[in-house]
C-alpha cells in the first residue's frame, strides 16, 4: 500500500518536473563581476539580464556559480543567471544551471558582447563558433558542443593594433551609452520573445533590426582649404 503510494507520488512529481521544464528557459548574461567590470562592453550580457530583472521586479540570490533570480510571464518560466565564474569560465554556471533545472541545450539563452558585429547590431543564432570570445570558447568545452542559442550584442573592433583587451573590458564612449539603452531593451525584448513563441521567429522579428550611431559629419572646408 504504501509502495503503491509513494510510487504514485513520485510519478506525479516527476510529472510536473516535465511540464515545468517544457515552458523553463535558461536566460544568461556573460560578464565579470565587480566594480572594475561595471559599464565595461564586455559586461553587457549582465546589463541585459540586469534590465529584464529591472522590468519584472527579480531580486537576484547568491548561489552556486551565480547570481540567479526567475519569474513567469505569458505563461512561461525564466531563470535568469549572472555567473560569478569570470568571463573565462562561463561554461561552469551554465552547465550546472541546465542541470539543476533540468533543462535542454534548445532552452538555453546565451548573451555576449561580439567584436565581429558593428556596434548596435543584434543578432541571434541557434549555433556557431567562439569567434575568439573567451567565454564561448569554455561554454563549448563544457558543454561539448556549440549548437546552442545564443543572442549577440556588436560592440565593434574600433581599437588599435595590440589594444583588444583594452577596448573590450573598456568602457563605453559618450556617442555608445546614448544609444545603448535602446539597444538592451531591443536584447530584452528577443529573450522574452525567445520564450514566447520560438527561436525560429525570434530570429525573423529581432534581428531585422539594427542601431547606428550618427554620422559624423565632415567640417566644412574654411577658406584657406579653398584656396
Amino acid at each position: 500500500m504504501f509502495k503503491f503510494f509513494f510510487r504514485k507520488k513520485r510519478e506525479a512529481i516527476a510529472q510536473q518536473e516535465k511540464a515545468e521544464a517544457a515552458v523553463k528557459y535558461l536566460i544568461v548574461g556573460l560578464g565579470n563581476m565587480g566594480p572594475d567590470y561595471d559599464g565595461t562592453r564586455h559586461n553587457v550580457g549582465f546589463d541585459v539580464v540586469d534590465y529584464i530583472a529591472a522590468k519584472h521586479k527579480v531580486e537576484f540570490e547568491d548561489l552556486r556559480y551565480g547570481f540567479v533570480g526567475r519569474f513567469k510571464h505569458k505563461g512561461r518560466i525564466y531563470v535568469l543567471v549572472k555567473p560569478n565564474t569570470y568571463m573565462n569560465r562561463s561554461g561552469q554556471a551554465i552547465r550546472y544551471w541546465l542541470q539543476k533545472e533540468k533543462l535542454s541545450i534548445e532552452h538555453l539563452m546565451v548573451i555576449l558582447d561580439d567584436l565581429n558585429l558593428n556596434f548596435g547590431r543584434v543578432r541571434i543564432k541557434t549555433k556557431g563558433g567562439a569567434g575568439g570570445h573567451n567565454g564561448l570558447k569554455n561554454i563549448e568545452e563544457l558543454l561539448a558542443t556549440n549548437q546552442y542559442p545564443r543572442l549577440r550584442i556588436g560592440i565593434g573592433d574600433q581599437y588599435s593594433k595590440g589594444r583588444q583587451v583594452d577596448f573590450v573590458l573598456g568602457k563605453w564612449s559618450k556617442e555608445e551609452e546614448e544609444l545603448l539603452p535602446k539597444i538592451i531593451k531591443h536584447a530584452a525584448g528577443a529573450v522574452l520573445s525567445f520564450g514566447a513563441i520560438g527561436l525560429a521567429r525570434t530570429m525573423n522579428q529581432f534581428n531585422k533590426k539594427g542601431f547606428q550611431l550618427p554620422k559624423k559629419e565632415d567640417p566644412s572646408p574654411s577658406e584657406d582649404d579653398k584656396s
